[in-house]
């Protein structure tokens, strides 16, 4: 297939090319290097063997981007990554993030319809569930209440596509809620790079393991979950990538919304302890007060996605440790 990328040049988005062009298909990739290097390109060119055309545009210039479609014949379905994606940046800057994230969005499927490419694969988040009463998450839960204009952008943009499914079912879209994507290509060429102080825990494990920063914190050891530290669902970038894979390989007419988890929690002190036997390094963490909004405990139920897309999770986290750390040193 020939396939139009958003963000390819970004940590999930990089990793997802090397898997589509592993299954011979020809992807374009579209991204403004808002959150991402352009030396990213020769990486993914390197590990896959392929060449991929990079186009240096913004999704809020719709000129620019018909004229991908102008010039790139047969597009035939586009996976949508581009989009501010931090938390905390969102809070502090709400209107940066419904503009972009909404905007960007409502241009590209207009743009879609005008040169009728209706398969559509969107890059979701399990932030979307909000708060629920069980921690395994299951896609037949109402949308919650999100807790951030980040996670809001991504419940809207639910919306927007099941409004336009309903006035049009010639589309084929696939959503796809992720949990906490993390590690690193096994190459070590492509990873995680977030700008300045991270947010999640394993870009922050990095930088405390590489002496770059001093101290990580855990937020909170007094959860009711089995060592009292916040228990999430991590999943390897790779195993998510192959998950787009498997969400276009598999598409039917419709609208499908799918989670692409581990389907099992892992808490947060287990991570680290893990990241230091797989290593062998010795981490400085410090227990800290629970941050306001974080939940005690939820992961994925994935069985809809092994059952629909015959698409589970390889790597353990093991793996993750191995190659997040892998990839740091190489690039430090």
């Amino acid at each position: 297939m020939k396939i139009l990328v958003t963000g390819g040049l970004g940590f999930i988005g990089s990793h997802t090319c090397v898997e589509l062009a592993k299954e011979d298909n020809e992807v374009i990739i579209v991204d403004n290097l808002y959150n991402s290097k352009e030396e990213v390109l020769e990486k993914i060119e390197k590990i896959s063997g392929k060449k991929f055309k990079l186009y240096k545009y913004d999704l809020k210039d719709k000129e620019k981007i018909k004229k991908v479609f102008e010039e790139e014949k047969n597009i035939e379905a586009v996976i949508h990554f581009a989009g501010y994606k931090a938390v905390g940046e969102s809070v502090k800057k709400p209107l940066m993030y419904y503009s972009n994230n909404i905007i960007t969005t409502t241009n590209l499927l207009e743009i879609m319809h005008e040169y009728n490419v209706k398969k559509f694969v969107f890059s979701s988040s399990a932030t979307v569930y909000g708060e629920q009463e069980t921690p395994k998450y299951v896609e037949t839960m109402k949308r919650g209440e999100t807790t951030s204009p980040y996670g809001t952008t991504k419940a809207m943009i639910e919306k927007i596509l099941e409004d336009l499914y309903f006035s049009d079912n010639s589309w084929n879209i696939s959503i796809l809620r992720y949990f906490n994507p993390v590690g690193a290509h096994e190459s070590g060429l492509i990873g995680e790079e977030p700008n300045g102080i991270p947010n999640n825990l394993m870009p922050y494990i990095m930088k405390v393991a590489s002496g770059k920063l001093e101290t990580l914190s855990i937020f909170g050891n007094d959860y009711p979950t089995p060592d009292g530290t916040g228990v999430r669902d991590y999943i390897h970038v790779v195993d998510l990538a192959k998950g787009h894979v498997q969400a276009l390989k598999k598409m039917k007419q419709g609208l499908k919304v799918y989670n692409l988890g581990s389907g099992k929690g892992v808490s947060v002190l287990e991570l680290v302890t893990t990241f230091e036997k797989v290593n062998n390094i010795k981490l400085n963490y410090k227990i800290a007060q629970r941050r306001p909004g974080d939940l005690p405990e939820y992961f994925a139920d994935s069985q809809k996605a092994l059952k629909e897309l015959d698409w589970k999770t390889e790597k353990t986290i093991e793996d993750i440790c191995r190659d997040a750390w892998n990839y740091e040193k190489n690039n430090a």
